[in-house]
């Protein structure tokens, strides 16, 4: 299991590096539902790195809000597998 978190942190985190160079570039970009879903998915972790470190989506408030949801979201799933379940 935590193979997979690593995996997915360190797929988003590149994904997110990607579609920046992408955009700097004036190229076909990335959907937000993608990053979002690679978010959900397990790559939270690398979500947040790569919106700091390359200074991703950071200035966008609805890309922000929508990534709050999903960290809410996971948040609201690991609780009830943990304490209902």
């Amino acid at each position: 299991m935590k193979y997979f978190f690593i995996i997915s942190t360190l797929i988003t985190f590149l994904t997110f590096g990607l579609d920046k160079r992408r955009a700097k570039k004036h190229q076909r970009r990335i959907p937000e539902s993608v990053l979002l879903f690679l978010t959900f998915l397990g790559g939270t972790a690398g979500a947040i790195l790569g919106m700091i470190s390359y200074r991703h989506k950071t200035s966008k408030k609805s890309f922000l809000f929508k990534t709050a949801l999903v960290i809410l979201l996971q948040s609201l799933i690991i609780y009830a597998l943990l304490y209902h379940f």
